[in-house]
């Protein structure tokens, strides 16, 4: 029998108990032996819930017994959750985990602990709630250099981004609905500024490259700022907005980004709608692959966890070391990153398609008739650095969004 801690009881925390409890018989085939909840460490009572006996207000507990062999960490934020995880694994337990901003911003530091204490520290839970990727980073894809990971990596600011195009709703009307429905936060900050995708990019690169690649230099903007027009002239163009995280290596560089993007409809991110998460990986052998599934929820992301609590049980005494080293991946400069650009101006008896194309170079212009003091036009590829100088010299644009390269 394994004895097992988890730390948190909320949404996830009470997800990897549900999973747990309904697929013990076939989760102990599979270990081969059963895995048992000892304690659940939570501030709170819960009284009328069979989870109380296990209900425990102390780590030390926890940390101090013998018997626990691995540890759940579904509480998310950094603190404590960094300190426990980190007394866990030096006092020779396991740990797996879903909280993405912990593994962002000390992912490398707890594997290196794990490794020295002969445990594991895992985190499949932390970048596409229940769509397996890192597992597959770590072993099915290490025969490859990965060239790019691109993703749609929240599922909240999907949602809202699908029904403004499939409703044509303005971003602050679906926004309310999304709250009203559980899909967004009351503080959607981390979603809609796109923090949150962030966190997962900056852990899939330093996966897929070796290195240590820090949230804060990923280049982020969110999805606030798309209006209905955007979606009009996205729907003429049969393409759809999505908000990407990507990185990907040119050269010896890497880039890593995330920011709106319009989808052509042959792209497999096109479909991707909903809460739905998709996540599209290009190997030098591999050629391209792409993992969907649910993004987010309580039950996805909990079979996620316990599918770590399982590899954990399985894999007592022996470490299975991540390729994520501590030395810090320098990013290339986002203003050398190479896109070609839909920009909407204002129309005025100067911007007409000839200054257009004196300034931008040569461009496919787009016309809304329901839009009619401005047009719209895809400009080819460019440097972010030669965009920018292009804009101030134009002086009338509206916005402008990036367009995903066709491959």
């Amino acid at each position: 029998m394994v004895q097992i801690a988890i730390l948190g009881y909320g949404t996830v925390g009470s997800g990897v108990v549900e999973v747990l409890n309904t697929n013990k018989n076939s989760i102990a085939k599979k270990t081969g032996e059963e895995i048992q909840i000892k304690y659940v460490l939570d501030l709170r009572d819960f009284p009328g819930d069979p989870i109380q006996e296990k209900i425990v207000h102390d780590f030390n507990m926890i940390l101090n017994d013998p018997e626990v062999a691995i540890v759940a960490e579904v509480m998310g934020g950094v603190e404590p959750a960094y300190t426990f995880t980190k007394k866990a694994l030096m006092a020779g337990k396991s740990v797996c985990t879903s909280n993405k901003e912990l593994v962002a911003r000390h992912g490398a530091e707890l594997l290196q602990t794990a490794k020295e204490n002969n445990v594991n520290y895992l985190f499949e839970a932390s970048c596409g709630g229940g769509i397996p990727i890192i597992r597959p980073l770590n072993s099915s894809l290490t025969g490859d250099q990965i060239d790019e990971i691109t993703g749609i990596l929240n599922g909240t600011t999907n949602y809202i981004l699908s029904k403004m195009i499939q409703e044509g709703s303005e971003f602050d009307d679906v926004l309310k609905e999304a709250q009203e429905k559980g899909y967004a936060e009351r503080n959607p900050e981390a979603d809609v500024k796109g923090y949150d995708a962030c966190r997962k990019i900056a852990i899939l690169s330093s996966l897929a490259f070796g290195k240590q690649v820090n949230f804060e230099d990923v280049y982020t903007e969110g999805i606030s700022k798309i209006s209905l027009a955007d979606i009009q002239y996205a729907k003429a163009m049969n393409c759809s907005i999505k908000l990407l995280a990507s990185s990907r290596r040119e050269g010896e560089d890497v880039y890593a980004m995330v920011c709106p993007v319009l989808v052509d409809k042959e792209d497999p991110l096109f479909s991707v709608n909903g809460v739905f998460n998709a996540i599209f990986v290009h190997g030098n052998m591999l050629g391209d692959a792409m993992f969907y599934g649910s993004g987010a929820g309580k039950l996805p992301t909990a079979s996620a966890v316990v599918g770590d609590i399982v590899d954990e049980a399985k894999n007592r005494g022996r470490n299975v070391m991540a390729s994520w080293g501590e030395e810090r991946l320098a990013l290339a400069d986002v203003k050398t990153s190479k896109s070609m650009f839909f920009v909407r101006v204002c129309k005025t008896a100067e911007t007409d398609l000839e200054k257009t194309e004196a300034i931008f170079g040569r461009v496919k212009p787009v016309v809304l008739e329901e839009l009619p003091g401005e047009f719209g036009f895809v400009t080819e590829e460019m440097t972010e650095a030669e965009f920018e100088e292009r804009k101030e010299k134009f002086g009338s644009v509206i916005s402008r969004i990036r367009v995903r390269r066709a491959e």
